[in-house]
């Protein structure tokens, strides 16, 4: 059998299907995949578990001539390779995909489109429903299975979509327990020492792409508030992005450079997350969100934002809290009750841990290789 895996950008496949490549390589499967290359970016990102990787100028804007470059070239991939099966990821790399494999599809090869959390849902703006959902409607017609990550947007699909596709749902891209997963109190001091910490700080993580959505901004802007009444408050900031600069300038005026460190694009937070005392996330949107299910897997509290993704994985009160993204004020008053109480933060972190486990990848692997199977052996 042989698999190709497309993604608009490498580091998507990098950072969310390496488990499952594995996987299947160990099953006997062939995996190769096509995206553009923007390693060089992605400070240690590594593609592994592949047998041939194919360079396709995917563009994350639909409005780039690239795709149309892209469509043509993967159009005759695949009447080269003759795939069994196709996974697709990301907006257009899933539009481009499934629009060139129109044909293959009519010869025996089954594409299957991964969607990693619509820009169309409960609450989102006018706008996302007209632009997003008439796109994902018409497309859904172009692949054999589409593969939902989080609970609302499998029932969505199957309402909107089922006519059309198959719809199913797996516990997201799976986070790898034995990579995250509790430190002891030893193996903590000594994280924090390769990080510059010491043991009376009070560690704040926050992990993401330096963008809009990821809405850092609110974090610090909690911080500032927080820095006088949380001794030795250290916030970190782990991703890179469009938004670097700009925060760098916002955590300069308000005079946090002692206690906001960004740390940049990293590859070894199980080296950080088990040594911080909360994780927060104030993202306006997230589908699954991986960084919540490590901090659960090392028995952390979350204080997160109320979106979908969130809203799925932390129980308010019991493994965490629940804000409005921009709503500073909630933030400060969440994080200052945990400082505060350290019973509090234990009690959440167990019962995160126990919630956490369905989202492992041991767990989720085995349920998209179980869907992957049904596609491949169908009847062409």
């Amino acid at each position: 059998m042989k698999i190709l895996y497309t993604a608009t950008v490498l580091s998507h496949i990098c950072q969310f299907h390496l488990p499952h490549m594995k996987m299947l390589r160990e099953q006997g499967w062939e995996v190769h995949v096509a995206a553009h290359d923007n390693l060089a970016v992605k400070n240690g990102l590594q593609l592994k578990h592949c047998d041939r990787f194919i360079e396709i100028p995917f563009d994350r804007s639909p409005k780039s001539p690239s795709n149309v470059t892209a469509y043509r070239q993967l159009k005759r991939l695949l009447a080269e390779e003759h795939y069994d099966v196709i996974l697709c990821n990301t907006p257009m790399g899933g539009i481009v995909t499934r629009l060139a494999a129109k044909k293959t599809r009519k010869l025996g090869t089954k594409v299957i489109y991964m969607a990693h959390g619509f820009h169309f849902y409960k609450g989102s703006s006018k706008k996302s429903w007209m632009v997003f959902y008439p796109i994902e409607r018409h497309m859904a017609k172009y692949c054999d299975m589409l593969i939902t990550i989080n609970e609302e947007d499998y029932a969505l699909a199957r309402e909107r979509f089922g006519t059309r596709t198959k719809v199913a749902h797996i516990h997201g891209v799976g986070v790898d327990e034995q990579r995250y997963k509790p430190a002891s109190p030893e193996e903590q001091i000594k994280m924090r020492e390769e990080e510059g910490l010491t043991e009376d700080d009070f560690v704040i993580l926050c992990t993401g792409e330096l963008n809009e959505n990821k809405n850092q901004s609110t974090l610090i802007r909690a911080a500032a508030e927080l820095n006088g009444s949380i001794p030795n408050l250290k916030l970190l900031l782990a991703g890179n992005g469009p938004k670097e600069q700009e925060l760098r300038e916002l955590i300069s005026s308000l005079g946090l450079e002692g206690c906001v460190k960004l740390l940049g694009y990293r590859t070894d937070l199980e080296r950080v997350t088990p040594a911080v005392d909360v994780v927060v996330s104030c993202s306006h949107r997230e589908g699954m969100p991986l960084n919540i299910i490590e901090a659960m897997l090392c028995k952390k509290p979350v204080v997160a934002s109320h979106n979908r993704g969130h809203d799925e994985l932390v129980e308010d009160g019991v493994t965490g809290c629940l804000i409005a993204p921009d709503n500073v004020e909630g933030f400060v008053e969440e994080i200052k009750l945990l400082a505060s109480r350290r019973g509090m933060r234990s009690d959440y972190g167990e019962r995160a841990l126990s919630r956490a486990q369905s989202y492992s990848v041991r767990e989720v692997k085995n349920e998209l290789l179980g869907l992957i199977r049904k596609q491949a052996e169908k009847e062409n």
